[in-house]
């Protein structure tokens, strides 16, 4: 995919989700989504054992207001608001979480379930919003042909 292609992709918020991409794409989607004018958050998922680190990570990688309760509910209600962090769009991305995927596949399955809905939300307000799972080739291929 072309830069212009992938500018005019990011843009469109009609394409709104929570998706799963190779590693290898992830810095020329970050320095897109950069060039839109979008908030850019990466969320390390590197040795998370359980749901609570996971919300942890969240919260320092998007500076949630106070108000955040650690809980799923709270994570969606805060992606849904987001009104401390103004943008033209926003670009999370999720590092290393294969592991963690794979531990906890219901916890993970929420969360996705939960990023989808808040990209839904921004969606009707015509306004990007992106979730980027990275994974290595295999995995990804693991997660595009499962069994």
């Amino acid at each position: 995919m072309s830069a212009l292609e992938l500018r005019a992709l990011l843009a469109d918020a009609s394409q709104n989700g929570a998706y799963f991409v190779d590693v290898r794409d992830r810095e020329g989607l970050e320095e897109v989504a950069r060039e839109l004018g979008f908030a850019v958050a990466a969320i390390d998922f590197a040795g998370c054992s359980g749901k609570d680190e996971v919300l942890e990570r969240f919260a320092a990688a998007l500076r949630f207001p106070d108000w955040f309760g650690g809980n799923w509910d709270a994570l969606a209600d805060c992606l849904g608001d987001l009104s401390w962090w103004p943008a033209e769009g926003y670009l999370l991305l999720l590092d290393h979480a294969g592991a963690w995927r794979a531990s906890e596949p219901h916890e993970f399955a929420t969360l996705l379930e939960i990023l989808n809905e808040a990209a839904m939300s921004w969606s009707a307000q015509r306004l990007p919003f992106w979730a980027l799972v990275a994974l290595s080739a295999p995995a990804l291929d693991d997660v595009l042909e499962p069994g």
